[in-house]
């Protein structure tokens, strides 16, 4: 769930008002055929400059063309001419490289303001003005042959999101182009005490893929003031299909911010690690001046009867993918970025505004660009809407998503404490009664024999088809990072002893069925001060301290062999919850508060250890556990966890430290 900025958070305005048309937008679209063909917007060739623009109730519609992005008057005006459904068009000899337009309709008599259209491609400085550019003279050296990391599934993948800002913009970050995309391009970045920083500490991680927060051109920032530092997690869509222009060195030339992405896209490839966009098609930053409004108005978005926007996006609209336009607007979006961009994943923020067949055309639809190119978002809105429940793509609803991925708030919220109280704890911090809720955590929302969903806080019943069909996380950039959710629900503890409950939390996670999801930073117990929704807090609340990585070393190190045990141990990626049912066995007789003890048997999902156990103590004191006769190989225990394995065992009666994983393999 998003929490926008008050700007955003206007109260839902009428569409026209005073218009019969708004009252049902519906009724008004209805004899006007959609348009699905691949030619809007612009196209360059060699017969010259063709626009296009879908306005179906548009009486007339033309094309202004200026020679900057900004504060100049238009050199030309081209009255375009009504073509086959609803589509205006216009040309004119030549390749205009270099030149910008708007477009601008008229409708019921009146001129609607300008717009650079709702397929926007190249923008000037804030997106005002559409531009004209060769896209093939924005492809960095070696664009061509650029190849994305390869990976089976979706549970194969451990991802870890991240900001731009908060990436590269502290002072210990070493990188030279802070906050923008070429930062993630620097190699050989360092903090003051010599630990790698940027590009060269994912690698050193181990993720697999990086999630970036909205990366198109939003509205909250002025492109023009960058000096001013403003900042914002980019949840208000301007224009869905150029990359946001403050990550840029120059925002003012429309190509430098499209190369400088696809520079930061290759450089990640190079290192082996994909680039998940994080999307936002449920709503846009304004309403009646939407670019949307201002082509089709009333068409894009879902109303109230009385005409008003409807709003369960919670900040002013929400749009309407059942629609056939809107719909095709969204899958051609996201191809688009996969087939410009060479994007690897897909995040959808607030999924459930948007449908199931919306949602199932856009993964079929990116399968057929790559198929080992993923969907995955937030199985819920942040307010009630017109759709029917059993269309929106809720986490409840993702069994009709074979190949969409939700969020599992069920493990968030009971491993680490309800996000909206701050202070409540999880069963990594001594809270009991948590372990069923865990435990479907554990089996990735999948049906399974021993797990009573019923016992559920979140969920009541199973919704994942398979583990692939879930995101398990204890935290993100929206609510408390995990360190500040410790420091809040652990007030008598001190840093080490939440250091032990955030290994805990994530080691939970990390070995569950399902992907694993953490949030940048928090490897080296990266904060917020203490703010929840730090949408545009300034840099100093928001951007990571790299010098807590060497503070911190012990943790880190932790996250790295925890990283790479999921990788080389396929037990913690199955890919059925068939599977998960026969190899996942949990432990009845080790059934009390606090303690949660499962086995995968019999060299689950092809793996080398023939059985693992694993054993989660979320109590203030030490707990005994019985553990069968056996030449076990000891990978975790009290705080301390090593892929390969770091000691022996034979089994028996074995202590489980306070707040504490201990892991124990054996290969015969």
């Amino acid at each position: 769930m998003k929490l926008c900025s008050a700007a955003m958070a206007v109260s839902a305005l009428a569409c026209l008002p005073n218009e019969a048309e708004s009252q049902n937008p519906d009724v008004v679209y209805s004899e006007y055929e959609t348009y699905n063909g691949r030619d809007l917007e612009l196209t360059v060739n060699d017969s010259g400059t063709h626009f296009a623009l879908w306005s179906p109730k548009a009486q007339q519609a033309q094309v202004l063309i200026y020679e900057s992005g900004r504060n100049t008057p238009a050199v030309d005006t081209l009255q375009m001419s009504r073509s086959e459904r609803g589509v205006w068009r216009v040309s004119v000899p030549g390749k205009l490289y270099g030149m910008f337009y708007t477009f601008q309709v008229r409708v019921n008599g009146k001129w609607l303001s300008e717009t650079p259209g709702v397929w926007a491609k190249a923008v000037g400085v804030n997106g005002k003005r559409a531009a004209i550019i060769d896209f093939e003279s924005t492809n960095p050296e070696g664009w061509d042959t650029d190849k994305s990391p390869e990976i089976k599934a979706i549970n194969d993948a451990v991802i870890y999101e991240m900001h731009h800002r908060d990436f590269s913009m502290h002072p210990s970050s070493g990188i030279a182009n802070k906050g923008k995309f070429l930062a993630l391009t620097e190699s050989g970045t360092t903090s003051p005490y010599g630990d790698k920083t940027g590009i060269d500490h994912l690698k050193e991680l181990g993720v697999t893929h990086v999630h970036i927060l909205p990366s198109y051109d939003y509205n909250s920032v002025d492109e023009t003031q960058l000096p001013s530092n403003q900042y914002n997690w980019g949840y208000d869509p301007y224009n869905y299909n150029v990359p946001e222009g403050s990550y840029s060195t120059n925002p003012s030339d429309p190509s430098v911010r499209i190369r400088e992405m696809k520079q930061m896209v290759k450089a990640l490839h190079e290192a082996g690690i994909g680039v998940i966009m994080d999307v936002v098609y449920n709503h846009t930053s304004l309403n009646d001046d939407s670019n949307f409004s201002l082509t089709a108005p009333g068409y894009y978005y879902r109303h109230k009867p009385d005409g008003s926007y409807s709003d369960a996006s919670a900040c002013g609209n929400e749009t309407a993918s059942e629609r056939k336009q809107v719909r095709d607007y969204i899958v051609n979006s996201v191809k688009y970025w996969a087939d410009e961009y060479h994007i690897d994943g897909f995040r959808f923020d607030l999924m459930a505004i948007h449908d199931t067949a919306t949602m199932n055309e856009v993964a079929r639809e990116l399968k057929t660009i790559r198929p080992d190119i993923f969907v995955y978002g937030e199985g819920w809105t942040a307010g009630d809407s017109p759709l029917p429940i059993e269309q929106r793509a809720l986490k409840e609803n993702v069994s009709a998503m074979p190949q969409v991925a939700v969020f599992s708030d069920d493990i968030r919220d009971a491993v680490k404490g309800h996000y909206t109280d701050a202070t409540d704890r999880g069963f990594a911090t001594g809270k009991p009664g948590l372990e069923e809720t865990v435990k479907i955590g554990i089996v990735g929302a999948t049906a399974h024999p021993q797990v009573d969903y019923s016992k559920g806080n979140n969920s009541k019943k199973p919704y994942a088809l398979s583990p692939t069909q879930v995101i398990n996380y204890v935290s993100c950039h929206d609510d408390l990072t995990l360190t500040d959710k410790l420091r809040a629900s652990l007030p008598d503890k001190d840093d080490s002893m939440r250091q032990r409950a955030a290994k805990l939390a994530q080691t939970i996670v990390f070995t569950s069925q399902g992907t694993p999801f953490l949030f940048a930073g928090e490897e080296i117990f990266r904060d917020k001060k203490g703010v929840h929704n730090s949408y545009k807090s300034p840099d100093s609340v928001n951007a990571i301290d790299w010098s807590l990585k060497q503070k911190n070393a012990d943790l880190f190190q932790y996250y790295q062999e925890l990283i790479k045990l999921r990788k080389e141990h396929p037990a913690f990626r199955m890919k059925t919850a068939g599977d998960v049912e026969r190899h996942l066995v949990f432990d009845k007789k080790e059934n009390r508060p606090g303690v949660i003890t499962y086995m995968l048997k019999d060299n689950a999902n092809g793996d080398s250890w023939k059985e693992i156990m694993l054993v989660f103590n979320g109590n203030d004191a030490p707990v005994d556990v019985n553990v069968p006769k056996a030449d076990w190989l000891v990978v975790a225990q009290d705080g301390r966890l090593v892929a390969k394995g770091f000691g022996k065992s034979s089994g028996g009666k074995m202590s489980v430290a306070p707040c504490s994983a201990l892991i124990l393999a054996r290969e015969k």
